[in-house]
């Protein structure tokens, strides 16, 4: 730690001036729940120095004042939420999860929609490709991650292709999960062959960002929206399972759903919100195109979360669908890092008798993470919650499955950083065929899993047991 004691006395009155400000604004910061702030009183106390700088790298949630304003004034001038799909009356039973949802955007549940379960990373790309080519009018895609590997130069071909023939293509990708492809001749060559391409979230200067927004808030989600008919939902990145830039915990296991029918609006107005506010270009037109007319009967409502909406909006989500539950949930999430909220949550429905899985992988690409959430394991197991940890490869799947009804699936993990920083989005569905797909899946992921016991955590060095409680006491900080 650095010796303030040599400072001359001006150097140490504005490094206490600093200081205080800081703490007073961790004190005085609205909606920072008593763990996050008495975490990060900690640091800046006890690192007098490192501190202030980690505070001011990483202590807000601010994306700066430019992007936030442009972002507001898109919503501003886009059609009401609630007005863009016709609202479907659901189930008795869960009107007022849908509710809640509709308290994060404003959409409303839409009845009418088909599904399709692809079957692993390639049938999902197959599936993406083969719509691609199909298409008519446009094209949307947004995604965090988009490798230059062999299933991300698929999907660039059939971009291509598909502007040369006159279909609008917008791609959008985030400037730090996609910086790879953002720096290849494959990005030059999609804006070549007519795609219109946009960044979100540009950093420039990271040691300039602090005076701009904090440098690690990411645009997490992924988004298809083709011809405003059809939709993707799920946690797969543009990639191949093999996953290059971190290949030794390969392979990455998602679980994505492909949509059809009215659902597809909605996931088109967080896009055409994200491409105005990052892009720059008005592409409202594409949300007074008519709704498409619903065939199935699956029951589904889009929710985007992110630092600029509802603050706790996807935590307080999950914990109502947590509470809701009567005989079963069965949870997948590669990271795990709850609030005090979501963990009693989890905990109360076992309690109450329900019968709850939870299914992590058992080696994580995050160290930190993987042991911040093992350090919750002995709480959960002593309410009687079952810990599975898949074995066969990174298990990368955000699903809940509520009862034989009900499901959450897209790109929200269990933890503090989708929680607070990241731009998300997520379907909730009400149907008992999307129900006993995705359970049919999360149990192929238990029966490639082992069982995490009570034995085996008592058997776990003291050390190590330490090291992960130390951890998930920072987890408001990490």
């Amino acid at each position: 730690m650095t010796d303030l004691g040599v400072l001359p006395l001006w150097a140490l009155l504005i490094h206490l001036a600093i200081e205080l400000a800081l703490i007073a604004r961790v004190l005085l910061k609205p909606y920072r729940d008593p763990a996050a702030r008495l975490a990060w009183l900690v640091v800046l106390i006890a690192l007098p120095v490192a501190g202030i700088l980690v505070y001011l790298l990483l202590g807000e949630t601010s994306i700066g004042r430019r992007y936030t304003q442009r972002m507001h004034a898109v919503l501003a001038q886009l059609p009401a939420a609630g007005s863009i799909t016709p609202t479907h009356v659901a189930d008795a039973r869960a009107t007022h999860l849908f509710e809640m949802a509709s308290s994060i955007n404003g959409f409303g549940p839409c009845g009418g929609n088909t599904f399709e379960f692809p079957d692993g990373a390639d049938a999902t790309i197959d599936a993406l490709v083969a719509d691609i080519d199909a298409a008519q009018r446009h094209v949307h895609l947004l995604f965090y991650i988009w490798l230059t590997d062999r299933n991300g130069l698929r999907v660039v071909s059939a971009i291509e292709r598909a502007a040369a023939r006159g279909v609008t293509c917008r791609v959008m990708v985030d400037a730090v999960g996609s910086r790879a492809l953002i720096k290849s001749q494959y990005w030059a060559a999609m804006r070549k062959a007519g795609a219109h391409t946009a960044v979100a979230l540009a950093v420039g200067n990271p040691a300039l960002h602090v005076f701009v927004g904090r440098v690690d808030l990411r645009n997490h989600r992924k988004i298809v929206v083709i011809d405003n008919e059809i939709t993707y939902a799920g946690s797969q990145n543009c990639a191949d399972a093999a996953f290059a830039i971190k290949a030794k915990y390969a392979p990455w296991v998602d679980a994505v759903i492909r949509l059809a029918g009215p659902i597809a609006r909605q996931n088109q107005y967080l896009f055409v919100a994200d491409w105005m506010t990052y892009a720059g270009e008005d592409c409202r037109d594409c949300l007074n195109e008519p709704v498409p007319t619903g065939r199935g009967d699956i029951v589904a409502q889009a929710i985007g979360t992110g630092p600029t909406g509802r603050y706790s909006a996807a935590p307080e989500l999950i914990c109502a669908l947590l509470y809701a539950a009567r005989t079963q949930l069965t949870v997948t999430t590669p990271y795990f890092v709850p609030d005090d909220a979501l963990l009693l949550a989890l905990c109360s429905a076992a309690y109450r008798g329900i019968e709850v899985r939870m299914v992590f992988p058992a080696r994580n690409d995050s160290r930190i993470v993987a042991a911040a959430s093992r350090s919750y394991y002995q709480e959960l197991l002593d309410a009687g919650v079952r810990i599975f940890e898949y074995e066969p490869g990174l298990l990368h799947a955000k699903t809940l499955t509520v009862d034989d009804d009900l499901t959450l699936i897209g790109s929200t993990n269990l933890d503090r950083r989708s929680f607070d920083l990241n731009y998300e989005n997520n379907v909730l569905l009400q149907s008992r065929g999307v129900t006993a797909a995705i359970r049919a899946r999360q149990a192929r992921f238990i029966e490639a899993s082992h069982a995490v016991t009570l034995a085996e955590l008592s058997a776990t060095w003291a050390p190590r047991r330490a090291w992960r409680n130390a951890l998930a006491m920072l987890g408001p900080v990490l």
